[in-house]
């Protein structure tokens, strides 16, 4: 983006979540908790919600309020198993569009924090 093309800045009574779309993005996907349930799916795809709080280390309270949220913004979808009776979380469409961002925060946090490259290989 050029400095011909920046949008206007906003007025102190504005509500930057209104104006600004990163700000917006982040009002979304942007807390702790949603963040790891997200990247969790991204890279494990489809699961329970045991191994969810596994992978996640969330406890039952918190994973099940942030999956309820994530359901209600469209970006994990909620399916139910009879027998034997479970219940698998995935991305949808639209949370699968954030590949990109985790691949993104990913390479961010390696260069400019002291997180480390995993000793195992990830699934692709």
């Amino acid at each position: 983006m050029s400095c011909d093309d920046l949008p206007p800045k906003p007025d102190p009574d504005d509500d930057v979540f209104e104006v600004c779309p990163v700000a917006r993005a982040f009002e979304i996907v942007g807390s702790k908790w949603r963040l790891t349930v997200l990247r969790s799916l991204h890279l494990y795809g489809e699961q329970r919600f045991s191994e969810l709080q596994e992978t996640t280390t969330a406890d039952s309270t918190t994973l099940s309020r942030v999956l309820e949220n994530l359901e209600e913004q469209n970006l994990v979808t909620r399916r139910l198993e009879d027998r034997p009776i479970a219940t698998y979380y995935d991305l949808t469409e639209r949370g699968e569009s954030l590949t990109g961002v985790f691949d993104e925060f990913e390479e961010w946090a390696f260069e400019h924090t002291a997180a480390e490259m995993p000793a195992v290989d990830l699934p692709e």
